[in-house]
């Protein structure tokens, strides 16, 4: 059975790289893909929490590195991207999670938090992909990832510039499955639910806000950050190679309430 397993969802050999690697949803995904076998490269802009997530990993037996970069500017990303791939070779797993949760009201909405927005939580992505996607395609196989949100499907609270990013994103890996999935590679979306991790900040210090949203689940509960291991995992292996263009929904019933 272990053998069988290992078969259908195991991913040594493999490496991964995933943004916003050192906390939260992001952090639980490498740390996953780790465990599965891969050897994952960690991107995100802080030094000492990437450097404690892959020292961690490290200690459980696992293979990982990191890279720091601000992904909201186009240079910094293209250097992450070549720097990522020179550490244990091109990559064959592609998580973009790194985004910034930016929502004032639309009316307060300036250029500034706009162009922010989109530029980590869209354009980091669809450039990382256009670094990687092609190679994965002439080498027959890939596996890219991204982190939607609810606000890519539904308007509340303040979804403003980020729920326009989040839906591009969703649409982004249709293209992507159009364009490299005959030859192997797939693209999906992961669409939370609400996740108490530090993106989300304000509601955790918002009590009654965080218990309505749990009510509105059919768990009875906000996500974890380990609520997507499995997930990403499964996505991530020869198990799902039948899966792409999808957006796969773990928000414990959130968006079927």
């Amino acid at each position: 059975m272990n053998d069988y397993l290992e078969e259908m969802f195991g991913l040594r050999g493999r490496v991964a790289i995933v943004t916003g690697g050192s906390s939260g949803i992001g952090k639980a995904i490498a740390t996953a893909l780790a465990r599965a076998g891969a050897r994952v490269v960690l991107v995100a802009r802080g030094a000492a929490a990437l450097e404690e997530t892959a020292a961690a990993l490290r200690a459980q037996g696992h293979e990982a590195a990191w890279i720091t970069a601000d992904l909201a500017s186009r240079d910094q990303v293209r250097r992450a991207g070549d720097e990522a791939a020179a550490v244990f070779g091109e990559p064959d797993i592609l998580v973009n999670n790194a985004a910034v949760n930016l929502r004032p009201p639309l009316n307060d909405l300036d250029e500034h938090v706009w162009d922010t927005t989109m530029a980590v939580n869209l354009d980091a992505p669809h450039l990382l992909s256009m670094r990687f996607g092609p190679g994965m395609a002439r080498r027959g196989h890939g596996r890219i990832l991204h982190l939607s949100s609810q606000q890519a499907f539904r308007a509340y609270a303040d979804s403003g510039a980020y729920g326009v990013a989040k839906a591009g994103l969703t649409a982004l890996a249709r293209s992507q499955a159009e364009a490299w999935s005959p030859h192997g590679v797939t693209c999906n979306v992961i669409v939370p639910g609400v996740v108490l991790t530090p993106l989300n900040a304000r509601l955790a210090g918002d009590p009654a806000t965080a218990a309505a949203l749990a009510a509105r689940t059919l768990t009875g509960r906000n996500g974890l950050a380990e609520d997507f291991a499995g997930t990403a995992v499964f996505l991530a292996s020869s198990a799902a190679a039948a899966i792409t263009g999808q957006a796969v929904f773990v928000d414990g019933g959130f968006s079927a309430h």
